[in-house]
């Protein structure tokens, strides 16, 4: 879809929001947690050191998007397996910001959080930030997206069909680049959350990329606030 075909912020539909270092910042310490959690669970399950699970990690990480993926494919991981023994993160590092999902609440259209997590994540995190129940109405998780991450078109085709999204009339808000570009393909309004991650550093803006944002609670408030044409 040509740009300037692009629908306007205040005519989107439906906003399909994703979460870790979009809707809050993931700090170097809550990162390290995560790594040393999936660290964990990696050399338990290979039977391997620390060292050598830091190693697979990261290799399957690079070449799926999620070491969980690499894991089914090389390894026969039942996923039933990782979101059984894999207990939650603490999430203290997340502040709450209540006010962030009211505003989004304001926003006009449905919400939808698509997220590589799992839902129960998506679910402690909200929580954690003090949204209230509401504001989403539904999780499309990795288990939904049949353990396929972003960004690999089909989950954001299955969570269209199984929502019943009409993706030209859609926004898709994603701190990772490459994450929008599927969206786009299927004629989604495209939002990069900029962040401090290391994966945002020195990236190139692609024209997939339609609107570049530093303050996701800022942008939204400028839309709530501008009149529809």
């Amino acid at each position: 879809m040509n740009q300037k075909n692009k629908i306007s912020p205040q005519e989107v539909e439906t906003w399909i929001f994703d979460l870790d270092n979009t809707l809050y910042p993931v700090t170097k310490r809550l990162l390290a947690h995560i790594d040393e959690h999936m660290g964990g669970f990696v050399a338990r399950y290979l039977g391997i050191s620390r060292e050598e699970a830091h190693q697979v990690q990261k290799s399957y990480f690079r070449k799926y998007g999620l070491t969980l993926r690499g894991l089914m494919i090389h390894d026969g991981l039942d996923p039933a397996q990782y979101f059984e023994e894999m207990t939650p993160m603490d999430l203290n590092e997340v502040e709450p910001n209540p006010s962030f999902g009211a505003d989004i609440a304001r926003l006009k259209g449905r919400k939808i959080i698509y997220t590589n997590a799992s839902a129960r994540h998506a679910e402690m995190v909200l929580d954690r930030m003090g949204f209230k129940k509401d504001v989403f109405e539904a999780i499309f998780d990795i288990q939904a997206a049949e353990y396929v991450p972003k960004p690999a078109i089909d989950g954001y085709q299955q969570l269209c069909d199984t929502y019943d999204v009409n993706p030209i009339r859609a926004a898709m808000i994603d701190d990772i680049p490459r994450n929008l570009e599927p969206a786009a393909e299927l004629g989604m309004m495209t939002v990069w959350k900029k962040s401090g991650a290391e994966w945002a550093k020195d990236v190139s803006v692609e024209n997939y990329i339609d609107h570049i944002v530093d303050d996701l609670q800022v942008w939204i408030k400028t839309i709530i606030e501008t009149p529809s044409a």
